[in-house]
């Protein structure tokens, strides 16, 4: 277990892959944890320094209370990345996590060379749909709003499966202070006009069934970065990792081969 101190917080991390190798970082989203990635790490090519972490609030990371900045979720990652000496990583973004890529590409570009979009935007809700759902969350739990999120996240097939157990006890078991302050930290973002100035390889990845960031959403964020790429994965929800994951590791591979992240 990796516990990076940040002082006022810590955040939990994990390291497979060459430790030698070029840098992917994977970046969660809200009410999941670094396990989103553990069925893709194992598909990725071989050479690579494959890094995850907790968002603060989720998982093994600290749980402060209160309502989070989109700024301190990037500081975060920031403060990780400068503390494993990581320099020009692929930042891999989902949902929660691709709000962090796009806000640390612009803050940060020597940290990040690339970026993969994944199921998210560069606005994602509006505010009053946010604070309705802190509300909701911190009166009744976050029970009240799971199976609404479960639909949101996977097709009915996959939700017919004994696998969706484990992912809604993942997001039943978030903190209501990490899920409330991260969801504070979406309401209070919109970088469609930081993002509209990036000019750094960039990767968007849709699912055509998302119920949370629908597909023409993650294309229209795309479209902000010049020179990006849409790939979409039909017959998945909002975690495209966790559904199809070969499809997942499949295109985000062949991304890292065409920008020269990967060796051979």
């Amino acid at each position: 277990m990796n516990i990076l101190d940040l002082g006022e917080t810590h955040i939990h991390w994990r390291e497979d892959g060459d430790p030698a190798g070029a840098p992917v970082v994977f970046s969660n989203s809200l009410g999941t944890d670094l396990r989103l990635w553990d069925k893709i790490v194992p598909m990725m090519p071989p050479g690579l320094r494959l890094i995850r972490y907790d968002t603060r609030g989720h998982g093994l990371s600290a749980c402060p209370a209160g309502a989070y900045s989109m700024g301190a979720l990037i500081r975060d990652a920031e403060r990780l990345l400068d503390a494993l000496a990581v320099k020009d990583c692929v930042f891999v973004g989902l949902s929660l996590g691709g709000l962090i890529a796009q806000g640390l590409a612009v803050k940060r570009l020597d940290l990040v060379r690339a970026m993969v979009l994944s199921n998210t935007a560069a606005k994602i809700g509006t505010a009053q749909m946010w604070a309705d759902r802190v509300e909701k969350v911190r009166t009744h739990g976050i029970e009240a709003i799971a199976d609404g999120m479960m639909e949101r996240w996977f097709t009915r097939r996959f939700r017919e499966t004994p696998e969706l157990k484990g992912w809604r006890a993942m997001l039943t078991g978030t903190p209501v202070d990490g899920y409330t302050g991260c969801s504070s930290a979406i309401a209070g973002t919109d970088f469609i006009t930081p993002t509209s100035g990036l000019a750094l390889p960039t990767l968007a990845i849709a699912g055509s069934d998302d119920g949370a960031t629908p597909a023409d959403l993650v294309r229209e964020t795309a479209d902000l970065v010049r020179g990006s790429r849409f790939h979409l994965i039909r017959g998945v929800g909002h975690l495209p990792p966790v559904e199809k994951p070969d499809d997942y590791a499949k295109v985000l591979a062949g991304f890292l081969h065409d920008i020269g992240h990967t060796a051979g």
